[in-house]
């Protein structure tokens, strides 16, 4: 399932499955946040994505968190976060960044100031 906008509601009324990963393992919901499209996460989360779920795809791996983060997409952290991802998950299974290090690292600082409103450290 790629792409945003009315296409997505399109795709969840036809009963496509929110959490699917493509054949490389990527989600569409950690696709919409590499994009910083909050409007797709959104809908992507109303209809029952886990914010948490890692992508695996080559070049795509990570929670969604850490990919908005990453790139210092706040709204798409923000809608996430309000979905209940947490913010103090690190990618890889436990053993890789966390979304405060992304944000941190890139520099964004209006991320990792919700980072830490929302309580990482």
């Amino acid at each position: 399932m790629c792409g945003g906008g009315p296409g997505i509601d399109l795709l969840l009324r036809a009963g496509a499955d929110p959490a699917a990963a493509d054949g490389d393992g990527t989600t569409p919901l950690y696709a919409a946040c590499v994009q910083g499209d909050a409007v797709t996460a959104r809908r992507l989360l109303a209809a029952g994505a886990p914010p948490d779920a890692e992508s695996a795809g080559p070049g795509a791996e990570g929670t969604p968190l850490c990919a908005a983060a990453c790139w210092g997409h706040t709204e798409t952290v923000r809608t996430l976060l309000a979905h209940g991802a947490d913010p103090g998950l690190r990618e890889d299974r436990g053993t890789g960044r966390t979304p405060l290090e992304w944000a941190a690292a890139g520099p964004h600082p209006e991320t990792v100031a919700v980072l830490r409103a929302a309580g990482a450290r």
